[in-house]
């Protein structure tokens, strides 16, 4: 897949100097690898963005003074109530050696149960892989247009040129009969509606005597 590409300035360490890089919209930064020393950096807020919120793999090129680091965003930090990066980790990657990264998924197509009245439930909606980094996916592509209402697709199914790390039986979509609205029975709708003497039934005792009542008080006011 095609890296982005994101410009890094060099950044001093320490948390005065991340609090007065957060202040100039700019986000502190690291990256990492098994043959690579630790290098800080900064990049600026929108450009990390970017990243997070892209819907494919998180894949990219950091430059700065000259070098080039390939390396994938492995953790970011987001501040509780803004929702801006606070902080990022960034992985190098080595041509050859696998790397563990969260790839997202693309249901392709609609499902025939779909259109026959069924409703479609993703469950998964990302996948976590290991992959060489020359084969990383963009995102992984799942067709899902021949699921009828009762089918479902699960980790076994897929026949992947990489390594997935999650359980085989993991169900990633499925189709489900739509759901009947329930019905209310002649006893449920005479109980909304108040139950009716049927005719000659009698009034329960005592309720008579009071109907009396009622019409020997209007009486004695006439």
């Amino acid at each position: 897949m095609e890296a982005k590409t994101i410009e890094a300035q060099p950044r001093e360490t320490g948390s005065k100097a991340a609090r007065d890089l957060r202040s100039n919209n700019q986000v502190p930064c690291v990256l990492y690898g098994p043959e690579t020393d630790p290098v800080s950096f900064a990049v600026t807020v929108p450009a990390l963005n970017k990243l997070i919120y892209s819907r494919s793999a998180n894949v990219v090129e950091i430059q700065m003074d000259g070098d080039t680091w390939p390396c994938i965003l492995k953790d970011y930090d987001l501040h509780p109530i803004t929702d801006r990066p606070q902080h990022a980790d960034f992985q190098v990657l080595r041509e050859g050696r696998k790397i563990t990264l969260t790839v997202p998924i693309n249901y392709q197509g609609v499902p025939q149960g779909q259109k026959d009245g069924g409703d479609t439930q993703i469950v998964v909606r990302e996948m976590t892989i290991s992959v060489k980094p020359e084969n990383i996916p963009s995102m992984i592509e799942i067709d899902i247009s021949e699921l009828e209402i009762g089918d479902a697709i699960h980790v076994y199914d897929l026949d992947a040129d990489y390594d997935i790390k999650m359980a085989e039986g993991q169900t990633l979509v499925t189709v489900v009969a739509p759901r009947l609205e329930a019905v209310a029975t002649e006893e449920e709708e005479e109980l909304e509606e108040g139950e009716e003497l049927e005719e000659g039934e009698e009034l329960p005792e005592g309720e008579e005597a009071e109907e009396g009542a009622e019409e020997g008080e209007e009486t004695e006011e006439a």
